[in-house]
């Protein structure tokens, strides 16, 4: 692994050098994930505020015990490889697994050289691109080469309709979700499956989809994020169940890993946490039909991540945006409805609902409430992240727990993948 000093200079000369700026904020319909509230709790017990600079501080080489490897499991197996992935990682190295990073899709994408050889969890290409299926691949191929330990994720947010990020050579043109859910019987494995495949030839490993929310018919024009984009697959939960299911399937038959989303919902806001700052869900409940449904899909043979939405549930939690509360993130999607893998949050980087709270402490928060992969659009807050959760874990052995346990998850999913 490359010195702590060496990553950091890395990271400073290439946000000195203007490289890693971010993506359109707010209205595009392609960053617009979730909704939610503007959270100035006070932060978990010994967390400190984050830096205002991007420093990454000094840690330690030498890894700490991983109390969270699993005994006697199979050589070879997936739980080995991640086991034996995790102990070649120091602290540095495990919490940067932790964080997908946004890549404007401009140029040559020289942006993401510059992140996966810092050893992040994985890049997200943000925007728009027409670059060919072909050439993005040559791209990831390269990131894949040039990573110092395991292989980044390469995320995008292939949807359909406006919120389709790859439109190039190689790429067919989706429609949106709702109307892939109105396809005649067996159209809908057809296009899934299409989209997977051009996302493995252009290297893209993680899809940032599907929705599963649901959104209430008659309600859509006044759902902001996900209803004024069609892009729920229906009204009902058996609806969303049937096509959001096929999505994930035909994504996984290509290799490509899903993120259901936005848990526990959206289909009931009327804001967009990208461009408000305070956005309720004064409805939903623990036991309700659309919370259960992400269980359902979770659950299923393709194994899909699961983003938590920044929306503020008063009927589950009213204290905190869902990616900052325990009681979302582990209390009901872990432990009620049993999902033990990879909690991704919405964009933590530049969305309003978290604006009110320091850039690294918004990491820390999601980690500690039981999530494993922070996205940040805005790579530039990267650095403060990394510094907060690392600050975070030395303070408070329980916390440092977390930070391995989350890795491990994380690197259990890679296993899984292909990635190591």
């Amino acid at each position: 692994m490359r010195p702590c000093a060496a990553r950091a200079a890395l990271l400073l000369g290439v946000l000195a050098a203007g490289l890693l700026p971010g993506c359109t904020a707010g209205g595009d319909p392609a960053q617009a994930r979730g909704s939610g509230t503007s959270a100035s709790a006070a932060a978990p017990p010994g967390t400190s505020s984050a830096p205002t600079g991007p420093v990454t501080p000094d840690l330690p080489a030498t890894p700490p015990a991983t109390p969270t490897a699993t005994a006697g499991v199979p050589a070879g197996s997936p739980q080995a490889r991640a086991d034996a992935a995790l102990a070649r990682l120091d602290r540095r190295g495990r919490i940067a697994q932790l964080f997908l990073v946004g890549v404007p899709l401009t140029g040559d994408l020289g942006a993401g050289d510059a992140l996966v050889r810092s050893g992040v969890g994985g890049v997200f290409l943000s925007g728009r691109s027409t670059a060919s299926a072909a050439s993005l691949g040559q791209v990831a191929a390269r990131w894949a080469a040039e990573a110092p330990g395991p292989r980044p994720w390469v995320a995008a947010d292939q949807e359909g309709g406006q919120v389709q990020t790859l439109s190039g050579a190689g790429f067919a043109r989706l429609p949106t979700a709702t109307a892939q859910g109105q396809l005649p019987p067996g159209q809908l494995p057809v296009v899934a499956t299409s989209m997977g495949r051009s996302l493995h030839t252009a290297g893209v490993t993680l899809d940032l989809a599907p929705v599963a929310d649901v959104v209430p018919a008659g309600t859509e024009r006044t759902n902001a994020p996900v209803g004024v984009f069609s892009r729920q697959y229906g009204s009902t939960p058996a609806a969303v169940d049937a096509a959001a299911g096929t999505v994930v399937a035909g994504l996984s038959a290509a290799g490509v890993r899903a993120t259901v989303k936005h848990f526990p919902g959206l289909g009931r806001v009327t804001g967009n946490t990208d461009t408000t700052a305070t956005v309720v869900d004064a409805t939903t409940t623990a036991d309700d039909p659309q919370v259960a449904l992400f269980g359902t899909l979770a659950h299923g043979p393709a194994a899909p991540f699961v983003m938590v939405s920044l929306a503020t549930y008063s009927r589950i939690d009213p204290a905190a945006p869902a990616a900052f509360s325990p009681t979302v993130v582990t209390g009901l999607l872990r432990q009620r409805l049993g999902y033990d893998g990879v909690v991704v949050s919405d964009d933590l980087g530049r969305a309003k609902a978290v604006a009110a709270v320091p850039a690294g402490q918004r990491a820390v928060r999601f980690l500690a409430a039981g999530g494993t992969l922070a996205l940040t659009v805005d790579a530039s807050v990267l650095p403060a992240m990394e510094s907060a959760v690392a600050a975070a874990a030395d303070a408070d052995p329980a916390f440092a727990a977390t930070v391995d346990a989350a890795a491990r998850t994380a690197l259990l999913a890679k296993a899984r993948s292909g990635l190591l």
